[in-house]
């Protein structure tokens, strides 16, 4: 495929260039007037109008008069896979009943565990799909799938066997993290231990029996697992070649971060709490901070203080944190808009945020998340649009025209 009479090609960083530390996300290459080859499933080469060689003409073309082509979204924190959605508690949220509350009437996470474990492999796949469906649609390229509502060995198995069909289905990557440490099921609230025992002693040898997890997280946070709890569930991990990826700072600052670096953390992910011992921490270690502002919109708790971790020279990615119960949407899009609104960063640090560094949290930088010549043909071609700020500008409408996925036009 030849695209051509591009207005804007977006997001040319280097083939070497795998993840954006600090003032580098303030950099976002475009070439204005350009066309782009696709060949193989591959992105072969690509140059201004005025330079376009005779000898590729003959390729299928599509015109992207007055649009622009960026790579896709690449999304390193969902949770997509559950077995129905929790409207009930959004008028909680309304009456002003926090996070906590919810879930010690019963909401919550256990909520979608008693959920998920009556509910067929198959029904969560098709809900699943549908879902992921919709946000390749939205612009997402590459997602990274979470475990976490089953808390049985046998729910936590379904949901990871449900992910791999996930990644068999559809023609983009896909990583699979195995968060069994969501929450406590009811009949362990008094036995921390028990529930830690079958979650290293059962869990763990069974999903690196049938190869089913990539990662390995943690709920650390008050009221879930402690700053113990989890280094011992990562170690344990480890053992199985899972890499962290770390739930830690959702509602307060707890010493998870220094844990998860510790345990050489592949991302931490939330951080809507941090504090100076926080971003001196993660100036120490490779791990990338993953911001989710959806998930702040929707619970109504603090925006994460992302131009503190940039200005401390620290790799941050976007992600949607799409979930039943804190954050009911995939929408790239959205989470780009929200992070520029809220979060203050310039349109070109989120873009750069929700591309290549969400591809560096998955460690898949070197194939996806940018327009360079050699990695896969994974990008989206916008409506006409007048710039790459009109994008989190128009927050409410979609100005994603065309999705691509390994060279092809992706229809769902």
């Amino acid at each position: 495929m030849l695209i051509t009479n591009i207005k804007g090609l977006v997001g040319l960083h280097p083939k070497d260039k795998l993840v954006l530390r600090g003032s580098e996300l303030d950099h976002l290459p475009i070439l204005e007037n350009a066309w782009l080859l696709i060949k193989d499933g591959l992105i072969e080469d690509f140059g201004e109008m005025k330079d376009l060689p005779s000898s590729i003409t003959h390729f299928p073309s599509y015109n992207a008069e007055g649009r622009y082509v960026f790579p896709s979204w690449c999304d390193s924190h969902t949770h997509i896979v559950f077995a129905a959605p929790r409207e009930e508690e959004f008028a909680m949220k309304i009456q002003g009943k926090s996070y906590e509350e919810i879930a010690a009437a019963g909401g919550g996470i256990l909520n979608s565990a008693r959920k998920l474990q009556k509910a067929s492999e198959d029904e969560l796949f098709e809900s699943a799909a549908m879902r992921l469906k919709q946000m390749i649609l939205q612009g997402t390229g590459a997602v990274e799938i979470k475990s976490g509502y089953g808390l049985t060995t046998e729910s936590e198995l379904k949901m990871l066997r449900v992910i791999r069909r996930l990644k068999d289905r559809f023609p983009i990557p896909i990583k699979a993290t195995f968060l069994a440490a969501h929450a406590y099921p009811a009949e362990f609230k008094n036995n921390h231990q028990g529930y830690i025992n079958l979650i290293v002693n059962e869990m763990l040898p069974r999903i690196a029996e049938e190869k089913l997890a990539d990662y390995i997280d943690v709920f650390c946070e008050k009221g879930f697992f402690s700053l113990e709890e989890t280094d011992q569930i990562l170690k344990a991990g480890a053992k199985y070649g899972l890499k962290p990826k770390v739930h830690v700072n959702q509602l307060s600052v707890s010493g998870g971060v220094e844990v998860s670096v510790q345990n050489k953390a592949i991302s931490v992910d939330h951080l809507e709490e941090s504090n100076a011992e926080t971003i001196e921490t993660l100036s120490k270690a490779d791990t990338i901070v993953t911001l989710l502002p959806s998930c702040s919109f929707y619970l109504g708790i603090p925006f994460a203080d992302a131009k503190s971790f940039i200005k401390a020279d620290l790799p941050v990615a976007l992600a949607t944190d799409y979930n039943p119960g804190s954050t009911p949407s995939g929408n790239m899009n959205f989470v780009v808009s929200l992070a520029c609104i809220k979060m203050k960063m310039f349109p070109e640090q989120a873009i750069n945020a929700a591309t290549l560094n969400g591809a560096a949290a998955m460690e898949v930088s070197d194939h996806y998340g940018s327009i360079t010549i050699g990695k896969k043909a994974n990008l989206f071609i916008t409506k006409p649009i007048p710039s790459i700020a009109y994008l989190p500008y128009s927050f409410g409408e979609t100005q994603i025209e065309t999705a691509i996925l390994n060279g092809e036009i992706y229809n769902g």
